[in-house]
């Protein structure tokens, strides 16, 4: 708990004009290429387009940007780009096929224009860009009355951060945990503006503390404490644009295992090898499925990472041999404290290459962590991260396929809670403080891991879980939000905070279902486990002190809901994968706010507890205790109740019934869902595909999707060896339903033996044809349903 300390005056110092330099009018100006070089007053100003949508815009008032520190967090460099230049009087006009950028010249202000409109987008205000003597830096930003504001990466509250400030400086967060809770433990300082259906997006690409600040009514500003003003436009002008601009630079998320999507149990901590073989004997007697078994701290030897503790884990190769033979896969926790034991092989190879962080004298850093003194690897430094990742053989070589890096912002177990900042780390032969690589760490240290383990698992994909990271962490690691409590109002939160994860390229998140600390409950255990099974990422977990939260521990009942929606989760897996197909291709996450397939809709902009999962599938789950009935926002169109084909008209908001058995899913007309029938673990095979169609109108566009297959676990999709079909479905009349399926690549032979089509909303006597065939029916899954017939699918 904090003291009155925490609001001294000296921590709120504000940006003030007051001993801030503004850059001054532009002078004169060179140019090549794609890249100008504002001679300003008071500094130096370059301006870059690295595509005909992306600009870099860097001010550095001691001489020509460095653009190069830090690259290794973007993905491509410049590309060589047309850009046209008007050069008046008064201004630079700098316009390209996709984006105009005005340049003012008295003083130097640069704003994005809507090309649609010629509306300012991002504009700078009367204080601009400015530096003062401390080595601060500063832009301000004109805010419209109509804006809205989102991403921001891991942060608590609403889902719109108008009115918000918010600080990116990776922080250890045990408690307390509520809407005002800043910072967390992922930096991302990129965001989106959206009016009136447009959208812009910005990266402040710094990696020292920064604050973005959207308090104002008539600009915003974000600040550094050190380091250039350096930031990117994105032109959009819809907010998937500016999604697919920013991941093109930062990153998007690898394909992950199918293992990796499947249902994962955790506990700090699963003590022991009887302990974890018990656990999985109660998911198997009670045919729950399973994919994953998480280890914390207390697998290890003395907190040692890359050993097991032999007491406890005898045979821990065994178990996890055993383990992958049933589908079950154990990731175990690695945290980057090394325990400083000069008999530990860990620690003395790492002293003999130098390879752990440094203090100016040049001595160790030590800190206390869980192996109470410890070192820390410099991930700054190319040749440590290789020898991190080759620290994980001894994983693999156990059968290990996946790690959780925890404790990686860095965390350590004193006042300011991470390394001194005056640590200096070799950061490639540019060497930096921590005060400016802080952000970074873990980052990096999830790059060492899943480019350790890729090299390490022979072609198949690894699984990476981490706390913390930066712009860029979803190239290397799937995200959870960390040490949540078991609340209400922790469930209700983790939405806004995962759809602005997925705004910000974290397309793979999710929150410890059941909540982690405290103690959960049936009721909420049901209602979360119900909100689990749609979100990317899907872990039960929770801490040494609270009560069991396993799918059984609160009874029969209570057990059967919780199955059942574990159990959903593995029906819905060939929509979610496909999902997670997309998302790798393009950046457009999989659990989305309602913005960004309406972003038309003002109804949309502040929507928190309720989704979309992918572009047809509305989700809406219970946030309170004790309630069996919601309102639910349903955008213009039609929507099928998920469970009872029932249909609603859209545009309005609808109060719907919603006992504890029933989590509020909403399927767009037009929709294809595949499925299969609910297995215990995603190794084994799917025997029968079933196709949902949702039954287009006479004369509306086809339903169309495209269906996505590959073995599963190794790389060799990105050779070829893959699946996909686009299925389209239309009525070509009245009572006809045309459906065709096409092959885009048989490069993989999918398990299905069986495939059925299953069309909702079907009127009496609609005859349904397959590629011109007429197709023969079937019973449907669910008989007696209005509207409901299954047809077979060859």
């Amino acid at each position: 708990m904090q003291n009155s300390l925490a609001i001294h005056p000296d921590h709120f110092r504000q940006v003030q004009n007051d001993g801030f330099t503004d850059i001054g009018s532009l002078l004169d100006y060179e140019s090549g290429g794609n890249t100008f070089r504002l001679h300003c007053q008071n500094g130096e100003v370059t301006a870059v387009f690295y595509n005909a949508s992306t600009l870099r815009v860097t001010m550095n008032p001691d001489g020509e940007a460095e653009l190069g520190r830090n690259s290794h967090v973007l993905i491509p460099g410049p590309e060589e780009t047309d850009v046209r230049v008007e050069d008046a009087e008064d201004r630079l006009l700098l316009e390209t096929n996709s984006m105009t950028v005005v340049v003012s010249k008295n003083p130097c202000r640069i704003t994005l224009l809507d090309r649609a409109t010629g509306k300012a987008m991002a504009a700078e205000t009367e204080r601009g860009m400015m530096y003062n003597a401390r080595g601060e830096v500063a832009c301000f930003k004109a805010m419209d009355a109509d804006d809205h504001f989102y991403g921001f990466g891991e942060k608590a509250g609403f889902l719109d951060k108008r009115g918000e400030k918010m600080t990116m400086w990776n922080t250890d967060v045990y408690a307390p945990h509520n809407q005002e809770t800043d910072p967390l433990y992922v930096s991302v300082p990129f965001f989106m503006g959206l009016r009136e259906g447009k959208a812009y997006g910005i990266f402040f690409f710094n990696t020292f503390r920064t604050v973005l600040n959207l308090t104002g009514e008539q600009e915003y500003f974000f600040w550094a404490e050190g380091g250039q003003l350096d930031y990117f436009l994105f032109a959009g002008p819809g907010p998937k644009e500016v999604i697919g601009q920013y991941t093109a630079l930062t990153g998007r998320i690898p394909l992950p295992p199918k293992w990796a999507i499947g249902y994962h149990q955790s506990r700090y901590s699963y003590q022991s090898e009887a302990e974890v073989r018990e656990l999985v004997a109660s998911y198997q007697q009670k045919q729950i499925p399973l994919d994953a078994i998480h280890l914390d701290i207390h697998y290890m030897n003395g907190y040692r990472v890359f050993t097991f503790d032999k007491s406890r884990f005898p045979a821990a190769g065994r178990l996890i041999r055993e383990l992958k033979e049933a589908g079950i896969r154990i990731v175990p926790i690695v945290d980057p404290g090394v325990k400083a034991d000069p008999e530990y092989g860990v620690f003395k190879q790492g002293i003999a290459q130098g390879a752990f962080c440094r203090k100016m004298d040049g001595s160790v850093f030590y800190g206390q962590v869980w192996p109470e003194k410890s070192a820390f690897p410099d991930f700054s430094e190319k040749d440590v991260r290789r020898w991190w990742g080759s620290l994980h053989r001894y994983y693999t070589n156990l059968g290990i396929e996946g790690i959780w890096n925890d404790m990686n912002e860095p965390s350590v177990f004193n006042d300011s809670k991470t390394m001194d900042l005056d640590v200096v780390h070799g950061n490639d032969g540019q060497p930096a403080t921590h005060r400016e690589l802080h952000n970074l760490y873990g980052y990096l240290m999830s790059k060492a891991t899943y480019e350790g383990m890729k090299e390490e698992m022979d072609n198949k994909r690894p699984f990476v879980l981490t706390r913390a990271g930066y712009a860029g962490i979803q190239r290397y690691a799937a995200v959870w939000t960390g040490d949540n409590r078991s609340f209400w109002e922790h469930l209700e939160m983790s939405m806004p905070m995962c759809m602005n994860m997925g705004l910000s390229g974290i397309a793979f998140c999710g929150a410890d279902v059941g909540g982690f600390a405290h103690d959960s409950n049936g009721q909420l255990l049901v209602r979360w486990t119900q909100l689990g099974a749609l979100m990317p990422y899907f872990r039960n977990h929770s801490e040494l002190k609270s009560i069991r939260q396993e799918p059984w521990a609160f009874g029969p009942a209570i057990e059967a809901l919780v199955k059942r929606y574990i159990t959903l989760r593995y029906q819905w897996l060939p929509y979610l994968y496909g999902l997670f197909r997309e998302a790798s291709l393009t950046g457009i996450p999989l659990m989305r706010p309602l913005l960004l397939e309406y972003p038309q809709d003002v109804n949309t902009y502040n929507l928190n507890d309720q989704f979309m999962l992918g572009s047809q599938v509305l989700v809406a789950p219970v946030t309170r205790p004790d309630t069996n009935v919601r309102a639910v926002y349903l955008p213009v169109g039609r929507w099928f109740d998920y469970w009872t084909d029932q249909v609603l008209e859209g545009g309005r908001h609808v109060l719907v019934q919603a006992p504890l058995d029933v989590l509020p899913i909403y399927v767009k007309e037009g929709a294809i869902l595949p499925h299969v029938p609910g297995r215990l673990t995603t190794g084994e095979p799917e025997e029968e595909l079933v196709l949902h169609v949702y039954l287009p109108q006479p004369g509306a566009d086809a339903a169309e999707y495209t269906l996505y297959e590959d073995d599963g676990g190794s790389f060799d999709y990105s050779r070829g060896a893959l699946y996909e079909q686009r299925i389209t479905a239309a009525l070509s009349e009245p009572l006809t339903l045309d459906i065709r399926a096409e092959i885009i690549c048989g490069g993989y032979a999918p398990s299905w033996k069986r495939k059925t089509i299953i069309v909702h909303g079907a009127p009496a006597g609609l005859e349904v044809k397959v590629d011109g065939v007429a197709a023969a029916l079937r019973e449907p899954e669910l008989p007696g349903l209005a509207g409901r017939i299954a047809v077979e699918w060859e």
